[in-house]
């Protein structure tokens, strides 16, 4: 396939068209590299996963402490430190530094990439500083969601716009997310889902010492302290049906401290035997969720993607989850799991009570859980994300960092 205009896809090796094409990428990130987050993981997976296939990829990011950060086969190129700022019932730790602009310059210029791809591309400052900047072809992948008004792109739309229009591909995570971007900067998008790493959640792991094998063990993974993990109200449902099932066991893992109303919860209700298993690593994480005979995610919203639900799909483990935008693109009600009515402790017990009577249910659920996971494989999904790339490529003019 030979572009109508612009750049040309060439085989670095031979320096002619068409055969293998072997690109340069950059991957830019406006979060901040040394804080693990769902689009952190998300770059360093596709980035490595891209490197496999022979292409030659760089990160560019924000990080605080490069030194501690592993990135795989690929080069981490680091842009100073970050300050944390609320978005989307999170906070996220973004760089708003305009001192970098020189460097970042001067490092697009140097690199002479083939392509470069935003990661909230219109993300202040670095990303989108990075947008206005980057003369090679540009593709903007699109994570976030809200189901009320984005605020910020309502405020800065003007500027942010002209950011949009600068992209010659728009990637969004799922069809919430994509629907949240269209409705401030309409344009084609193309939904690539977020990717995980199947085989190391599917690969047996050993069991971690904080589960209880002669107990159901229920399982969450999440930031204790966003309230728009619910938490709550899986320990409002975990209060009831302790009663009902005494050898129930809630195992929490994630970082940070529960939110105040959940410690509100758990002190009116008298629930002293959750174990917090507090943040694991990333070797650790596949054995709790194989362990867990029920994972139950009871976010209230502002979830672009389940992430965590796949990855306990990932393991085999049958899923309790809200029926949120985010989930519904991942999960069916009664396939892998059950999915229920968000912000109520009523409708998660009667599901959990549910896998708890029947462990053949909980098996089955498990087993098409894993297969759904199949979809999620990298090594399927950055073919896609290529492909954007060189649809980006055909259609950009000439400019400097052509190849």
């Amino acid at each position: 396939m030979v572009p109508q205009s612009g750049y040309e896809l060439r085989d670095r090796n031979s320096g002619s068209p068409g055969g293998v094409f072997s690109l340069k990428i950059a991957l830019v990130s406006p979060y901040d590299f040394s804080y693990k987050g769902g689009v952190v993981s998300h770059v360093v997976s596709l980035g490595n996963e891209l490197s496999s296939r022979g292409h030659n990829v760089k990160i560019l990011a924000p990080c605080s402490d490069p030194e501690q950060v592993e990135t795989g086969e690929v080069e981490l190129i680091s842009f100073g430190r970050s300050g944390p700022v609320p978005s989307a019932g999170s906070i996220s730790r973004i760089s708003f530094s305009v001192w970098h602009r020189p460097r970042l310059k001067a490092t697009l210029e140097k690199e002479a990439f083939d392509v470069v791809h935003l990661h909230e591309p219109l993300m202040p400052m670095f990303a989108l500083m990075c947008c206005f900047l980057a003369k090679a072809p540009k593709v903007g992948t699109f994570h976030a969601f809200n189901e009320g008004r984005g605020s910020g792109y309502t405020i800065w739309k003007p500027v942010l716009a002209k950011g949009a229009s600068r992209l010659a591909g728009r990637i969004a995570v799922s069809e919430p997310a994509r629907d949240f971007a269209n409705r401030y900067f309409p344009g084609d998008y193309k939904v690539i889902p977020n990717g995980i790493d199947v085989e190391r959640f599917g690969k047996p792991s050993s069991w971690p010492a904080l589960m209880d094998p002669d107990k159901t063990n229920i399982l969450f993974v999440g930031r204790m302290g966003e309230k728009r993990k619910g938490l709550r109200y899986l320990l409002g449902a975990y209060s009831t049906l302790k009663w009902e099932f005494p050898d129930l066991r809630l195992v929490i893992v994630g970082p940070g401290e529960p939110d105040p109303t959940s410690y509100l919860t758990m002190g009116e209700r008298a629930i002293d035997d959750v174990v917090f298993a507090g943040p694991v690593s990333d070797d650790e994480l596949p054995g709790y969720y194989q362990a867990a005979d029920i994972f139950c995610s009871p976010a209230t919203g502002k979830e672009s993607f389940g992430y965590v639900v796949v990855e306990a799909m990932a393991a085999g483990t049958p899923v309790v989850a809200t029926s949120i935008p985010g989930f519904l693109g991942v999960m069916r009600d009664g396939e892998q799991g059950f999915l229920v009515e968000p912000k109520s402790e009523e409708s998660i017990a009667a599901a959990l009570r549910i896998l708890i009577l029947d462990r053949t249910l909980r098996h089955r659920l498990g087993a098409a859980g894993r297969n759904s996971a199949q979809q999620y494989r990298w090594d399927r999904l950055a073919e896609s994300v290529v492909d954007c790339y060189r649809a980006a490529i055909q259609q950009t003019p000439a400019a400097v960092g052509a190849i």
